[in-house]
Protein backbone atom coordinates (compact mmCIF):
# COMPACT_ATOMS: atom_id res chain seq x y z
CA UNK A 1 0.00 0.00 0.00
CA UNK A 2 2.96 2.38 1.02
CA UNK A 3 4.40 1.61 -2.58
CA UNK A 4 1.45 2.33 -4.03
CA UNK A 5 0.79 5.72 -2.84
CA UNK A 6 4.56 6.13 -3.09
CA UNK A 7 4.36 5.62 -7.08
CA UNK A 8 0.44 6.86 -7.76
CA UNK A 9 0.73 10.48 -5.73
CA UNK A 10 4.15 11.31 -3.95
CA UNK A 11 7.01 10.87 -7.09
CA UNK A 12 3.90 12.76 -9.50
CA UNK A 13 3.34 15.58 -7.12
CA UNK A 14 6.99 16.16 -6.44
CA UNK A 15 8.29 16.19 -10.31
CA UNK A 16 5.77 18.27 -10.91
CA UNK A 17 7.15 20.69 -8.53
CA UNK A 18 10.20 20.54 -9.72
CA UNK A 19 9.19 20.59 -13.65
CA UNK A 20 7.83 24.24 -12.14
CA UNK A 21 10.65 25.39 -10.84
CA UNK A 22 12.82 24.46 -13.39
CA UNK A 23 10.51 27.11 -15.82
CA UNK A 24 9.71 29.63 -13.24
CA UNK A 25 11.84 32.36 -13.77
CA UNK A 26 14.28 32.59 -11.41
CA UNK A 27 13.64 29.15 -10.22
CA UNK A 28 11.41 30.63 -7.51
CA UNK A 29 10.06 27.75 -5.06
CA UNK A 30 7.44 29.97 -3.81
CA UNK A 31 6.00 30.40 -7.14
CA UNK A 32 6.08 26.50 -8.29
CA UNK A 33 4.16 25.72 -4.92
CA UNK A 34 1.71 28.10 -6.37
CA UNK A 35 1.68 26.60 -9.79
CA UNK A 36 1.61 23.14 -8.00
CA UNK A 37 -1.33 23.81 -6.04
CA UNK A 38 -3.10 25.32 -9.35
CA UNK A 39 -2.56 22.49 -11.31
CA UNK A 40 -3.87 19.92 -8.41
CA UNK A 41 -7.24 22.22 -7.96
CA UNK A 42 -7.39 22.21 -11.52
CA UNK A 43 -7.11 18.41 -11.56
CA UNK A 44 -9.69 18.04 -9.26
CA UNK A 45 -11.91 20.90 -10.03
CA UNK A 46 -14.78 18.63 -11.41
CA UNK A 47 -15.14 17.28 -8.35
CA UNK A 48 -14.85 20.10 -5.88
CA UNK A 49 -17.84 22.02 -8.18
CA UNK A 50 -19.66 18.93 -7.46
CA UNK A 51 -19.46 19.17 -4.06
CA UNK A 52 -20.05 23.06 -4.19
CA UNK A 53 -23.56 23.13 -6.49
CA UNK A 54 -24.38 20.00 -3.51
CA UNK A 55 -24.42 22.54 -0.56
CA UNK A 56 -26.06 24.81 -2.82
CA UNK A 57 -28.83 22.74 -3.95
CA UNK A 58 -29.31 21.58 -0.43
CA UNK A 59 -29.58 25.07 0.90
CA UNK A 60 -32.43 25.51 -1.78
CA UNK A 61 -34.56 22.67 -0.87
CA UNK A 62 -34.14 23.44 3.29
CA UNK A 63 -37.65 24.78 3.34
CA UNK A 64 -38.58 21.40 2.43
CA UNK A 65 -36.60 19.30 4.28
CA UNK A 66 -37.79 21.12 7.26
CA UNK A 67 -41.35 20.45 6.41
CA UNK A 68 -40.30 16.72 6.83
CA UNK A 69 -38.57 16.94 9.86
CA UNK A 70 -41.52 18.54 11.61
CA UNK A 71 -44.21 15.98 9.69
CA UNK A 72 -41.99 12.98 10.50
CA UNK A 73 -40.37 14.24 13.83
CA UNK A 74 -42.22 11.70 16.29
CA UNK A 75 -40.67 8.46 13.02
CA UNK A 76 -37.51 8.76 12.45
CA UNK A 77 -37.29 5.94 10.34
CA UNK A 78 -39.96 7.76 7.86
CA UNK A 79 -38.13 11.15 8.18
CA UNK A 80 -35.13 9.12 6.48
CA UNK A 81 -36.87 7.63 4.31
CA UNK A 82 -38.91 10.61 2.85
CA UNK A 83 -35.75 12.89 2.85
CA UNK A 84 -33.63 10.82 0.60
CA UNK A 85 -36.73 10.15 -1.45
CA UNK A 86 -36.75 14.17 -1.77
CA UNK A 87 -32.93 13.81 -2.61
CA UNK A 88 -33.68 11.39 -5.31
CA UNK A 89 -36.73 13.39 -6.46
CA UNK A 90 -33.80 16.89 -6.57
CA UNK A 91 -31.36 14.60 -8.00
CA UNK A 92 -29.16 15.32 -5.31
CA UNK A 93 -25.92 13.34 -4.05
CA UNK A 94 -26.26 14.54 -0.18
CA UNK A 95 -22.69 12.74 0.34
CA UNK A 96 -20.46 14.07 -2.20
CA UNK A 97 -19.17 16.88 -0.19
CA UNK A 98 -17.85 14.30 2.09
CA UNK A 99 -16.54 12.20 -0.73
CA UNK A 100 -14.53 14.92 -2.38
CA UNK A 101 -13.16 15.12 0.74
CA UNK A 102 -12.03 11.79 1.13
CA UNK A 103 -10.74 12.05 -2.33
CA UNK A 104 -8.48 14.86 -2.47
CA UNK A 105 -6.90 13.79 1.68
CA UNK A 106 -4.24 11.63 -0.33
CA UNK A 107 -3.36 14.28 -2.19
CA UNK A 108 -3.20 16.82 0.52
CA UNK A 109 -0.64 14.24 2.43
CA UNK A 110 1.17 13.35 -0.24
CA UNK A 111 2.39 17.25 -0.89
CA UNK A 112 2.49 17.19 2.81
CA UNK A 113 5.32 14.70 2.54
CA UNK A 114 6.70 16.25 -0.33
CA UNK A 115 7.37 19.23 1.36
CA UNK A 116 8.32 17.89 4.36
CA UNK A 117 10.73 15.09 2.91
CA UNK A 118 12.45 17.15 0.54
CA UNK A 119 15.22 19.50 1.46
CA UNK A 120 14.62 21.71 -0.98
CA UNK A 121 17.11 23.84 -2.69
CA UNK A 122 18.51 19.90 -3.13
CA UNK A 123 16.78 17.77 -5.39
CA UNK A 124 16.19 14.47 -5.55
CA UNK A 125 17.08 13.17 -8.88
CA UNK A 126 17.27 9.44 -8.48
CA UNK A 127 12.78 10.07 -8.41
CA UNK A 128 12.71 12.39 -11.26
CA UNK A 129 11.10 11.45 -14.68
CA UNK A 130 13.17 11.14 -17.90
CA UNK A 131 11.72 14.16 -19.37
CA UNK A 132 11.85 15.90 -15.91
CA UNK A 133 15.22 18.21 -15.44
CA UNK A 134 16.60 19.28 -12.14
CA UNK A 135 16.88 22.81 -12.00
CA UNK A 136 20.39 24.12 -12.37
CA UNK A 137 20.37 26.74 -9.33
CA UNK A 138 17.29 26.88 -7.18
CA UNK A 139 17.36 31.39 -6.94
CA UNK A 140 15.09 31.85 -3.97
CA UNK A 141 13.42 29.78 -1.23
CA UNK A 142 12.22 33.03 0.35
CA UNK A 143 8.81 33.77 -1.25
CA UNK A 144 8.54 37.43 -2.46
CA UNK A 145 12.07 38.09 -0.53
CA UNK A 146 10.74 38.19 2.42
CA UNK A 147 9.14 34.20 3.66
CA UNK A 148 10.53 31.08 3.78
CA UNK A 149 9.26 28.49 1.96
CA UNK A 150 11.40 25.28 3.23
CA UNK A 151 11.11 26.40 6.80
CA UNK A 152 8.92 28.00 9.30
CA UNK A 153 6.94 30.86 8.63
CA UNK A 154 4.58 32.05 11.13
CA UNK A 155 2.77 34.76 8.72
CA UNK A 156 2.22 31.72 6.28
CA UNK A 157 0.76 29.42 9.38
CA UNK A 158 -1.70 32.28 10.14
CA UNK A 159 -2.56 33.19 6.86
CA UNK A 160 -3.33 29.40 6.19
CA UNK A 161 -5.53 29.51 9.75
CA UNK A 162 -7.21 32.74 8.64
CA UNK A 163 -8.16 31.88 5.30
CA UNK A 164 -9.27 28.27 6.36
CA UNK A 165 -11.39 30.22 8.80
CA UNK A 166 -12.90 32.71 5.91
CA UNK A 167 -13.15 29.69 3.20
CA UNK A 168 -15.45 27.69 6.01
CA UNK A 169 -17.86 30.53 7.37
CA UNK A 170 -18.53 31.25 3.22
CA UNK A 171 -19.23 27.82 2.12
CA UNK A 172 -20.30 25.51 5.45
CA UNK A 173 -23.96 26.29 6.16
CA UNK A 174 -24.70 25.80 9.62
CA UNK A 175 -27.49 23.29 10.28
CA UNK A 176 -30.32 24.48 12.60
CA UNK A 177 -30.61 22.81 16.03
CA UNK A 178 -32.80 19.80 16.21
CA UNK A 179 -35.17 21.50 18.61
CA UNK A 180 -35.73 24.06 16.08
CA UNK A 181 -36.76 22.35 13.58
CA UNK A 182 -38.62 18.93 14.96
CA UNK A 183 -35.10 17.00 14.17
CA UNK A 184 -33.00 14.27 15.54
CA UNK A 185 -30.04 14.28 17.76
CA UNK A 186 -27.68 13.16 14.03
CA UNK A 187 -28.92 16.65 13.41
CA UNK A 188 -27.23 18.11 16.44
CA UNK A 189 -24.39 16.16 15.66
CA UNK A 190 -24.00 17.24 11.79
CA UNK A 191 -24.27 20.80 13.46
CA UNK A 192 -21.42 20.30 16.22
CA UNK A 193 -19.24 19.28 13.29
CA UNK A 194 -20.19 22.48 11.29
CA UNK A 195 -18.87 24.68 14.24
CA UNK A 196 -15.94 22.50 14.52
CA UNK A 197 -15.08 22.28 11.16
CA UNK A 198 -15.62 26.86 11.35
CA UNK A 199 -13.82 26.98 14.68
CA UNK A 200 -11.55 24.37 15.35
CA UNK A 201 -10.46 23.44 11.87
CA UNK A 202 -8.76 26.78 11.19
CA UNK A 203 -6.90 26.73 14.14
CA UNK A 204 -5.30 22.87 13.28
CA UNK A 205 -4.58 23.76 9.65
CA UNK A 206 -2.92 27.15 11.52
CA UNK A 207 -0.26 24.58 13.41
CA UNK A 208 -0.15 21.74 10.49
CA UNK A 209 0.37 24.61 8.18
CA UNK A 210 3.96 26.04 10.90
CA UNK A 211 5.30 22.60 10.19
CA UNK A 212 6.45 23.60 6.67
CA UNK A 213 6.43 27.20 4.49
CA UNK A 214 5.78 25.47 1.32
CA UNK A 215 2.31 23.61 2.62
CA UNK A 216 1.69 26.93 4.41
CA UNK A 217 1.47 28.42 0.83
CA UNK A 218 -0.36 25.48 -0.75
CA UNK A 219 -2.67 25.74 1.71
CA UNK A 220 -3.40 29.44 1.30
CA UNK A 221 -3.58 29.11 -2.42
CA UNK A 222 -5.92 26.13 -1.93
CA UNK A 223 -8.34 28.14 0.10
CA UNK A 224 -8.26 31.07 -2.08
CA UNK A 225 -9.30 28.97 -4.62
CA UNK A 226 -12.01 26.92 -2.87
CA UNK A 227 -13.51 30.51 -2.03
CA UNK A 228 -13.46 31.40 -6.25
CA UNK A 229 -15.06 27.99 -6.40
CA UNK A 230 -17.77 28.83 -4.06
CA UNK A 231 -18.31 32.19 -5.27
CA UNK A 232 -18.60 30.74 -9.16
CA UNK A 233 -21.50 28.54 -8.04
CA UNK A 234 -23.76 30.92 -5.99
CA UNK A 235 -23.17 33.44 -8.91
CA UNK A 236 -24.07 30.74 -11.22
CA UNK A 237 -27.80 29.91 -11.98
CA UNK A 238 -29.95 27.52 -9.94
CA UNK A 239 -28.60 24.05 -10.14
CA UNK A 240 -31.42 22.09 -8.42
CA UNK A 241 -33.69 20.62 -11.09
CA UNK A 242 -37.97 20.75 -10.35
CA UNK A 243 -39.53 18.31 -8.82
CA UNK A 244 -40.87 15.51 -11.02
Amino acid sequence: MTAFFHTILYIPLYNLLVFLISITPGADVGVAVIGATLVVKLILLPLSLSAARTQKAMKAIEPELKVLREKYKDDKEKQAKEMFALYATYKIKPFSSFLSILIQLPVFISLYWVFRTQSLPHIDETILYSFVHAPTAIASTVFLGLISVTGHSIILAVAAGLTQLAQAWYSIPVPPASAEVGGSPGEDFARAMTMQARYVLPVIIGFVAYSSGALALYLVTSNFVALAQEFAVRQGKQTVPKAA
